[in-house]
């Protein structure tokens, strides 16, 4: 069987990789001599001799504009499929490059060690998509889990707890994450994950993004943490434009292309955040450790069984837990008549990475905190998801 394809002119390019492939890899190389690639990526796996490849590579002389359309139209009908492009390392080629997908970029001087690397890693990508959307192939609708994170009561760290939840997801599906502001207003998921986006939400709604999710995803920026967002407009004004209608078209479309949607609401109830909600699969729900935090949780969750749009699967996130502040996780559940299911402890380290725009979960840092957050994402993992019910909701400890 043929794991890695080659589309290239390049008869010593081909003779490198295949040396790359021979030195420890298993599987073997398929190459079409040619620098002309299909319109459609159906054309190019009847052609194959098995069903679909772990690795394509677009070798020298491919066109990059045709690459990049190329790899664009893979990322979306074929997901789990590493693309490799040869071409030099130039930063605005880069940028194009992971909007479209393509998970490296391979020097076309490149030896046959340095080729071998670039291949193992395309494949351990592979591996991993390749098991996380298993389950969800199985399952009646092949969208991905959007989750939802909201609070009634703003400054409870709803907006650290999304990031980090994206940040945490790349890490279990690279480039198959999206994170969404609808804070449209005052939405800071810009700022949280130090960006400054090109384009935002006021993009992402156009008539021709809407109809042509292959525009839409032109309109997302990539982070380095292997997730792409879409941030909220630059001025409150703009905000005022965006209907319901739109916002719940966008996240249809984001959860045919993506594997996880993570959606960061406005604090309260609003009608943008009442839309998203009903197409949420998850919700996350965010409460401070304090009396106002709680209560407008209590009423807000009582809204929403009235109207009857709660998911069935919510998570509640107890965040900046305090054992000394003279409550407890009984009287918490007891005043919103539902369990906590995690508790993130007050953590310095959390502050800082939040004001230097870096999630905690980005880099290697040691702090109690870390263990609720990784518990928080877990929990979207489709191993964890897998188990038992029984253990969606436990009695957390502060």
């Amino acid at each position: 069987m043929s794991r890695f394809v080659l589309i290239t002119p390049d008869v010593d390019f081909d003779a490198r990789l295949r040396e790359a492939v021979a030195g420890g890899l298993q599987g073997g190389v398929q190459t079409f001599f040619t620098s002309l690639l299909p319109a459609d990526p159906h054309q190019l796996f009847a052609s194959l001799d098995q069903e679909q490849p772990e690795v394509l590579i677009l070798g020298p002389e491919v066109p990059l504009d045709e690459a990049l359309r190329f790899a664009t139209v893979l990322n979306v009908s074929f997901p789990e499929l590493g693309v490799i492009v040869a071409a030099e390392p130039e930063p605005d080629f880069l940028l194009h490059a992971m909007r479209a997908g393509i998970k490296d970029i391979a020097s076309p001087g490149s030896d046959a060690a340095q080729l071998r690397v670039l291949l193992e890693r395309a494949s351990q990508s592979f591996a991993s998509r390749h098991r996380t959307l298993a389950p969800q192939q199985a399952a009646e609708s092949n969208k991905g889990l959007v989750i939802g994170v909201f609070s009634p009561k703003g400054g409870v760290g709803k907006t650290t707890i999304a990031t980090n939840i994206a940040i945490g997801l790349g890490k279990i599906a690279p480039m198959s994450v999206v994170i969404v502001d609808l804070d449209l207003q005052f939405g800071d998921v810009s700022s949280g994950l130090d960006l400054d986006p090109e384009h935002t939400v006021t993009d992402a709604v156009s008539t021709a993004a809407s109809q042509d999710s292959l525009v839409l995803k032109a309109f997302l920026t990539v982070h380095p943490g292997s997730i792409y967002a879409l941030c909220a407009p630059p001025t409150p004004v703009d905000a005022d434009e965006i209907t319901p209608d739109q916002i719940t078209r966008l996240i249809e479309q984001l959860s045919e292309q993506f594997q996880y949607v993570v959606v960061d609401t406005a604090p309260g109830l609003p009608e943008i955040g009442l839309a998203a909600m009903e197409k949420c699969t998850d919700v996350v729900w965010v409460s401070g450790m304090d009396i106002p935090s709680v209560r407008g949780l209590r009423s807000g969750l009582d809204i929403l069984r009235q109207l009857d749009i709660v998911p069935e699967t919510r998570h509640v996130v107890l965040n900046m837990a305090d054992s000394k502040n003279g409550l407890t996780v009984q009287d918490l559940e007891s005043t919103i008549g539902a369990p906590i299911d995690v508790s993130i402890p007050r953590s310095r380290a959390v502050a800082l990475s939040t004001n230097r725009g870096i999630p905690v979960l980005q880099e290697p840092v040691k702090d109690p905190a870390i263990k609720g957050l990784n518990q928080l994402v877990e929990r979207f993992n489709p191993a964890w998801r897998a188990k038992s019910q029984r253990k969606l909701h436990r009695r957390v400890v502060v």
